[in-house]
């Protein structure tokens, strides 16, 4: 079907001008202050609400296969969607894992059928994820990995990190690592400092992240890889990254929703829902993630969206899982807390939240809104506001410290090349 969206509010430089969009045969054929229906088209009245380029997240769990009972192909990415997204990067922390040709082909042959927006596999570094042998990085890409991960585990190994970007180098795709020695671990579950001594807790220093992020910053240097550092959390890896940047490194960066909403003060006890990996870290951490992206240090806005079974996260620190959900309350949650309160503009969001992540990993047709260009768009409610609720979630996992928040910036349509995979029901 093709659509006119009709008085919808555009970011055109830097103010929020009214203008029509044309969308035929998936792709936007005109954008104007002013424009007629053609025949056989379905006109929808945007209300004067906000019109973005679909949201891009380089960084989602999907879960399937083999803890389906948390998320699916189909749920996710429906999450996905109702969060504003028309892009996710699929990690491949699966059972069984993407190491092998086969396995990539069927996981992207499933994300297509299934899946309700764009999805780009990624693939492992190595065998069975964890393992010390590298997969096959040509066949791969080939395959149709857009990128490569180990998310959910750091690697241990020296010399299997250097070789894994030497190969990812060759075959000109981004390496993007969870950056974690375990070593340093020593059965963690939130950051070490006041609050984790007060509840009791083991905590996660700093130098659990940045002492293997210093080393492979140094390996990125040598083989010249893209090397992209997942879901960064303290301020000296932000002021390591920003260093290796201004060295030349090939190094680009996400951070999460909830590393810059919330620190470690703010878990109120020994709750699952607060526990994540990185941990929140401390209020001079989270300013400093705040000042990275304020400075082009931090490249992008990735959720780690990570659902996991209720019953999972209803527990103490000590037995939860790692991780909350983020796509469904990504955007509203940022526009709230920051764009409201001028922290952050509108256009500085959406780029941390759309075009950046689509530049930094080479997905040319997401993240900007042109004529000629594939329909992938959000369109937000940026004066309704409403409530975060279990039940408002389409994800399987309501696992987030974020029930019950009061937040503006509602997603009312999301459209994946010109057909609309989400509509709130009030807006018709």
């Amino acid at each position: 079907m093709n659509y006119l969206l009709k008085n919808g509010q555009f970011l055109i430089g830097d103010d929020l001008q009214q203008r029509d969009l044309l969308v035929v045969n998936g792709k936007i054929q005109e954008l104007a202050p002013k424009l007629a229906a053609p025949a056989a088209t379905k006109v929808i009245d945007l209300q004067g609400n906000f019109v973005s380029p679909g949201l891009v997240d380089l960084h989602v769990h999907l879960r399937d296969p083999g803890q389906t009972y948390k998320e699916t192909i189909k749920t996710g990415s429906a999450a996905a969607a109702h969060g504003g997204f028309t892009f996710i990067g699929a990690m491949p922390n699966v059972t069984p894992v993407p190491d092998n040709v086969q396995q990539v082909q069927q996981m992207i042959a499933r994300n297509h059928t299934e899946g309700s927006v764009h999805i780009g596999q990624y693939a492992t570094i190595t065998k069975q994820r964890t393992a010390g042998q590298l997969v096959d990085f040509a066949a791969l890409k080939a395959a149709g990995a857009f990128a490569f991960s180990n998310d959910g585990s750091g690697v241990q190994n020296v010399d299997t990190m250097y070789q894994a970007m030497r190969a990812a180098a060759k075959v000109a795709l981004p390496l993007a690592a969870h950056v974690e020695d375990d070593s340093l671990l020593h059965g963690g579950v939130m950051n070490a400092g006041t609050k984790a001594q007060s509840l009791g807790l083991p905590g996660i220093t700093n130098v659990v992240e940045t002492a293997q992020l210093a080393r492979d910053l140094v390996l990125a240097q040598a083989t010249g890889v893209h090397y992209h550092v997942c879901h960064v959390s303290t301020a000296e890896s932000v002021q390591m990254i920003r260093s290796a940047k201004q060295a030349g490194v090939n190094v680009t960066c996400e951070v999460t929703p909830h590393h810059l909403l919330l620190s470690d003060r703010d878990i109120p006890g020994d709750q699952g829902n607060y526990k994540m990996n990185p941990p929140l870290r401390s209020e001079r951490d989270r300013q400093a993630l705040i000042g990275g992206l304020l400075d082009g240090t931090i490249d992008c806005i990735a959720t780690d969206h990570a659902p996991h079974g209720t019953a999972e996260k209803q527990q103490s620190m000590r037995q939860a899982p790692f991780g909350i959900v983020g796509s469904e309350t990504a955007f509203s949650l940022l526009y709230t807390n920051f764009v409201k309160t001028r922290i952050f503009t509108l256009k500085q969001l959406i780029g941390w939240l759309s075009l950046q992540p689509a530049s930094i990993f080479n997905l040319s047709t997401c993240g900007q809104l042109k004529v000629g260009q594939v329909a992938d768009l959000a369109v937000f409610a940026l004066k309704q506001h409403e409530q975060i609720t279990a039940a408002s979630l389409v994800s399987k996992g309501k696992n987030t410290p974020f029930i019950d928040q009061q937040v503006y910036g509602v997603t009312v349509i999301t459209m994946v090349a010109g057909q609309i995979v989400y509509q709130r029901g009030d807006l018709k």
